[in-house]
């Protein structure tokens, strides 16, 4: 198997001052880059609050050289990559991910707009009202409020206190000082000493180089700027209760270089679940449901330290009591070597498994891998700060250690799967077993489709229930999993369980030595849900258009009746599965889990039905005051000819459909679109969330917009048209495609009914798409031939729609 990722990438410094990363990983499908300026919301000008954001924004507006419609976003975007920034205290990051062979013009294009940035009146004043939306929402984001009154304990003056979003009144466009100091900030901070470009991907340390080298090239050059040190943090230490949600804050102001890695290596074993830790002792007492700690904030020594309870208000003065002591007694663990090891090697898996860009994020932090000896002298220098002492008590002793980071042995006798006979040992692909003559098949089919030479695969599990879960139920059955699935993620493996109506589908990804025995651990927990006893945790609410998105699932099945009966469910379930680039080894060490799959297997479960030209809307209380809607089209049917189709339809409009409602209309922040696979079936979906236009008035819009498809089609010129379909059948390419990303969508195509070779099949039909055949395509999607399903928070508009059952 590939060799793991090394913890430490490639570090120097350019003749220009850029300061690089570079990290060479042979088995990455894909490259990426990450820019982090040292310039964030506490450097800008007091007078201009939400400059350095406003300036983030501006700068995906387009250069003379590449216009929005060919600038960084767009280009990402056509070629199936991802995009985004992020603009903090003390920092502004660009990062994007793109296919390898398109890498270097997503560079070019992040060095452009960085040096070149058009920043035009217009622009601005457009940009500044989609800032505005985005302070509407914000403002009446209880969530986001909540987040912003943890600084309150902080000195009115430090700039954690302050707004640095911008809105209308604090980006004064119009105002000469203004412009003067929006040219300042990017003249004096977006040059060569202030950033750092980390790269990830499988070309050579010399080939990252030399991209480095181009991308530098056309950045203006300087030196690093000190940042300013903030004001004094001021206090030791503050708390804040609610009714059920309490905060503690320890904060600051002269901890040493390395305390970042370890307030992360505090945080961690704080969060620690297992029975030995504080949240498992808070729980047993009956104290706390839940318990997070995080470092809010850490710059130039000071750091904030946040430790979040959900819990009674009563219980606040012994949870603090108990921390306190827990604290003390986790501060005499000898320079916690048995936990560093652990933590260091559950690192090496998440880097094992982290895709290109997830590297390049890391990288800009510059942490540590693990916790260094440094590490442990700040943290000592942390827990003194924070005052613990010498006497705890004595019930206290360290989680045991993850089961899934040590490397286990294959099974010599893994017995068969439930469904199997002796053929069906080993590799399998979607093909028939004529051992004994008969056209039988597993019911968890081991696919060929990805190869097994790689240390990574999936695992699909579904059952068809008779009934849906009750939402206590689902609640249940996902605490059951908690503890099995931080230490699956820890060991490099994305444990996941969705109880939709009548579906229900458990999905492990990632590194595939440890997915036996942590799939052997999910099937006990998903079927003793009787047993459990832990209080769920109040959840934090989610912005409108994401709680849409998470209906969306579950809208797209016929309705159901619910039930709480979790064993009658198990027992009339039937089951189906499949297993993609598992090893030998791995296919054997999983018969012991596979022969424990509660219900009946069953080769012949019925497909999703279709919704067939009707137009359902369903209506779904936010319980916001933003509006949102979001709208699903399906194919019109499960060819695969279909699907490339839409998959083509959903390129062509992403980059117009987003300029035209965010930026030409302004309708909100929140504007998204794109294809997307819910239970085997292909649609495209379009979003938006807006602080003052109703459903049916976005309805409206969105219409609007499908209705000049037609014409996005036929303006194309040639090339243009070429272009577009040869960027799209690459994405599906073995080059291209991660082993996730390939495996989900070869558990789609199982769901509709394709063969194992639907990948080929897939570029082959994108290859032989025309213009005609488009055209076709988009006037069946504006005639809703194969259906419209909305979602949305207003009512139904019209007769035209009927209402979702």
């Amino acid at each position: 198997m590939p060799a793991p990722t090394h913890p430490r990438p490639h570090t120097e410094t350019l003749a220009n001052g850029l300061r690089v990363t570079l990290r060479h990983v042979p088995g990455l499908k894909r490259s990426a880059a990450a820019l982090r300026v040292a310039a964030g919301s506490h450097d800008v000008p007091l007078a201009w609050p939400g400059l350095a954001h406003f300036l983030e924004h501006l700068l995906f507006l387009g250069t003379e050289r590449f216009p929005a419609t060919e600038g960084l976003m767009a280009y990402v975007q056509g070629h199936g990559g991802q995009v985004n920034a992020s603009t903090r205290e003390r920092t502004t990051d660009f990062f994007f991910e793109l296919p390898t062979h398109a890498f270097s013009g997503g560079l070019e294009r992040l060095s452009d707009m960085l040096a070149h940035p058009r920043m035009n009146t217009d622009d601005q004043l457009r940009e500044r009202e989609v800032l505005q939306a985005e302070f509407v929402a914000w403002s009446q984001d209880p969530t986001a409020q909540q987040a912003f009154a943890l600084y309150e304990g902080l000195p009115a003056d430090h700039p954690l206190r302050g707004f640095h979003a911008g809105n209308r009144d604090t980006l004064q466009v119009e105002h000469p000082a203004f412009q003067q100091a929006l040219k300042d900030f990017h003249q004096q901070l977006y040059r060569t000493g202030q950033m750092t470009l980390s790269l990830a991907g499988p070309q050579s340390i010399e080939a990252l180089r030399a991209l480095a080298e181009q991308f530098a090239a056309e950045l203006p050059v300087g030196d690093k700027n000190a940042q300013a040190a903030p004001w004094p943090l001021g206090v030791k230490s503050y708390q804040q209760a609610g009714e059920r949600h309490h905060n503690l804050l320890f904060a600051f102001d002269s901890l040493p270089a390395s305390s970042a890695e370890a307030l992360r290596f505090l945080c961690h074993a704080l969060n620690n679940a297992k029975p030995g830790g504080l949240l498992a002792h808070l729980q047993q007492q009956n104290l706390a449901d839940d318990l997070k700690a995080t470092a809010l904030y850490h710059f130039a020594g000071q750091a904030l330290l946040h430790v979040h309870f959900t819990a009674p208000h009563e219980a606040m003065s012994v949870i603090r009591e108990q921390l306190m002591d827990w604290l003390s007694f986790f501060a005499t663990q000898q320079d916690w070597s048995a936990l560093r090891e652990e933590y260091a090697n559950l690192l090496q898996r998440q880097q094992q498994i982290s895709s290109a860009l997830q590297l390049v994020r890391l990288d800009s932090e510059q942490l540590d891998h693990g916790l260094s000896e440094n590490g442990v002298v700040a943290l000592e220098q942390v827990l003194h700060e924070i005052g613990v002492v010498d006497n705890f008590s004595q019930h206290w002793h360290l989680p045991a250690a993850n089961p899934f980071l040590r490397s286990s042995e294959p099974l010599t006798n893994a017995g068969l799967i439930r469904g199997q006979t002796s053929a069906h040992r080993g590799l399998r692909t979607f093909a028939q077993d004529r051992s004994r003559g008969r056209r039988e098949r597993s019911p968890m089919q081991f696919s060929q489709a990805l190869p097994d030479t790689s240390d990574q695969g999936a695992i699909y599990l579904r059952w068809q229930l008779q009934a849906a879960a009750s939402a206590d139920l689902q609640g249940k059955l996902q605490r059951s999993l908690r503890d099995t699935q931080e230490d699956a993620r820890q060991a490099g493996v994305e444990l996941s369980f969705n109880a939709t109506g009548t579906q229900w589908l458990l999905k492990l990804t990632g590194l595939q030595e440890p997915m036996p025995g942590i799939l052997e651990h999910a099937l006990k927990n998903l079927t003793q849900t009787d047993t459990d006893s832990v209080r769920a945790a109040p959840e934090a609410p989610l912005i409108p258009i994401r709680q849409l998105l998470m209906a969306l699932p579950e809208r797209c099945l016929p309705a159901a009746a619910e039930s709480d009966d979790i064993k009658h469910l198990w027992t009339t379930s039937r089951w189906d599965g499949l297993a993609l680039g598992l090893s030998a080894p791995t296919q054997s060490a999983m018969g012991l889990a596979l022969s424990r799959i509660p219900g009946t297997p069953d080769t012949q479960l019925p497909a999703t039905p279709m919704m067939n030209a009707q137009r359902l809307w369903s209506h779904i209380d936010t319980g916001s005051s933003e509006h949102a809607l979001l709208l699903f089209c399906p194919t019109t049917s499960r060819e695969i000819a279909d699907e490339a189709a839409w998959r083509l339809l959903a390129q062509l409009c992403q980059t117009p459909f987003y300029q035209r409602l965010r930026v030409e209309l302004q309708l909100g922040y929140a504007v998204l679109s794109g294809l997307r696979q819910i239970h085997g079936q292909s649609g495209l979906m379009f979003g938006v969330q807006s602080p003052n236009i109703a459903p049916v008035q976005l309805l409206r819009h969105l219409q609007q917009f499908l209705d000049s498809v037609p014409a996005l089609i036929e303006n194309l010129d040639d090339r243009s048209f070429n272009q577009l379909r040869q960027s799209l059948a690459q994405q599906f390419t073995e080059s291209n495609l991660s082993a996730k990303d390939a495996a989900e969508l070869l558990w789609q195509a199982k769901l509709a009914g394709h063969s194992s070779d639907y990948l080929t099949q897939l570029i082959e039909a994108v290859g032989q798409l025309d213009r005609p055949a488009l055209l076709a395509a988009a006037h069946r999607l504006n005639s809703a031939v194969g259906g419209w399903l909305c979602l949305a928070t207003g009512v139904m508009p019209d007769s035209s729609w009927q209402a979702a059952e």
